[in-house]
């Protein structure tokens, strides 16, 4: 399983490094330590966390759209994979927003999606493709 350093968890959250101590250090968010005795959060424990917290954030207002891009990316963590014989539901956390993508089988167990993987979600009109960045 994926392990993600406090700095890496802290991106991904939306926050800053010291607020991912603080959440460790009260025990919100299990921590443990690498083979360099850094801290790490568990993938799966940080898609789960990533949850709780966005169902605890307001949704922002609606406001007005000024500019817009042909492409969206969301970097965020997979929480949920379903699958069946031919297809996968796909959810990602990616700060407050739930990204969610359907997609073959075959494509979801090529990348290794799970709870807890880092991925993102490239969103165009209808489309949503899920990517593995480079690490």
């Amino acid at each position: 399983m994926p392990e993600f350093r406090i700095r890496q968890a802290a991106e991904l959250l939306g926050v800053s490094d010291d607020t991912i101590r603080r959440w460790a250090d009260s025990g919100r968010l299990p921590t443990t330590t690498d083979a360099s005795n850094r801290r790490v959060v568990d993938g799966e424990a940080l898609a789960e966390f990533a949850i709780e917290l966005a169902t605890m954030q307001p949704r922002p207002s609606q406001q007005h759209t000024v500019a817009q891009s042909a492409r969206n990316h969301f970097t965020g963590l997979v929480t949920r994979v379903v699958k069946d014989t031919v297809m996968a539901q796909v959810e990602i956390q990616a700060g407050p927003f739930r990204v969610v993508s359907l997609m073959s089988r075959e494509a979801a167990d090529d990348l290794g999606l799970a709870p807890g993987v880092l991925a993102i979600a490239s969103v165009k009109a209808t489309n949503v493709t899920v990517e593995i960045p480079d690490q």
